[in-house]
């Protein structure tokens, strides 16, 4: 299993990056701010508009450390990656999976059964925790109405079937989403699911965190030899990584929907740090940016038992266990693809 090491965050616009040696060196303007060993790195996020030196771009890719740029909203932009890894025939199995319509359903209703399992077990918990706080019954029906969508998936014969429940049951998740809000109801609160901008300040935290998962999904996909841009579920459009979406469909509930109601509900984060632009897009501002990545990378630390391997890893170990079992079900080690159910 992949050891977890540290993802280095930069989050101001007016840092480079460079190399010196064996590290990684952060610079504002001709000042050295800070410096950490590359062996000590699993990652680098970077969302500055000032860059990263060729050297440091080539270094990254030979050690196969991912090295990504972002917006400061948190959206992708692009990712360095050295030469292919895995072996040529998992990816060409991967591409002829691809291209085989009854084969890619099957993926791709698991990974959405994973997702639609996963919210319903929120709102179950969140039920079953809070009841005096919250409308049990409303939260309960949303419930049941998960549980039949999820027997359609299974029973589902095409794409476009898939993609219409799939649709269904995120809007019916989203009607209840403020519901789970506890804390700071009056300048934390979610109407609709809004992006490409994000209109208020749980939309920006939604965008944000789901921005991360994806680029960990990439990774991890990247990491056991498969293709992140080469999907089952999402159709293939340049530029998008179809397969780290797919993946991220059955996590982003566990991840990053309870991650940022957390932050919310236990007042980590206070309106204070949020900036709404003339075009109507909210973002956070540096210092809420970086309290808010601390506090993911804590959370990746966290343990859980993962349900199929029946073993304790960390949450950010997640999307690396998933994307090995992945491969092993291209590989035909696996007769289905095991989605990641928690409860």
């Amino acid at each position: 299993m992949k050891r977890l090491l540290n993802t280095l965050y930069v989050t101001s616009a007016d840092k480079y990056l460079s190399l010196d040696g064996e590290n990684v060196v952060v610079l504002e303007g001709k000042d050295e701010i800070g410096r950490i060993p590359l062996h000590n790195l699993d990652g680098i996020v970077t969302f500055g508009y000032t860059g990263a030196s060729p050297a440091l771009m080539g270094a990254c890719a030979k050690r196969n450390i991912s090295l990504t740029f972002m917006t400061q909203s948190g959206k992708f932009l692009a990712r360095i990656s050295g030469e292919v890894r895995g072996n040529v025939t998992l990816r060409k199995q991967q591409y002829q999976m691809s291209e085989n319509s009854e084969k890619s359903l099957e993926v791709a209703k698991n990974c959405i059964l994973g997702k639609l399992y996963n919210t319903k077990w929120i709102l179950e918990r969140s039920a079953r925790d809070y009841p005096m706080r919250l409308d049990v019954k409303k939260l309960k029906d949303r419930s049941v109405f998960l549980s039949e969508m999820m027997k359609d998936a299974k029973q589902c014969k095409d794409a476009h079937t898939l993609l219409g429940i799939e649709g269904e049951s995120a809007s019916v998740y989203f009607s209840v989403f403020d519901d789970l809000i506890l804390q700071q109801k009056d300048e934390f609160y979610f109407h609709n699911r809004n992006r490409r901008p994000p209109l208020d300040n749980v939309n920006a935290m939604l965008s944000f965190a789901y921005s991360l998962l994806a680029s960990l999904c990439a990774s991890a996909l990247e990491t056991v030899g498969l293709d992140p841009y080469v999907g089952f579920f999402h159709t293939d459009r340049p530029g998008r990584p179809s397969l780290a979406l797919d993946m991220m469909e059955e996590l982003r509930g566990v991840m990053a929907d309870r991650f940022v109601l957390t932050l919310i509900n236990k007042k980590v984060i206070s309106d204070k740090g949020f900036i709404k632009k003339e075009s109507g897009a909210v973002v956070m501002d540096d210092e809420t940016r970086r309290l808010f990545l601390t506090h993911w990378q804590n959370k990746k630390k966290d343990k859980i038992k993962h349900p199929f391997l029946g073993e304790k890893i960390e949450w950010g170990i997640v999307p690396h266990a998933q994307a090995i079992l992945l491969a092993r079900y291209i590989r035909d080690d696996l007769d289905e693809y095991p989605p990641f159910f928690w409860k």
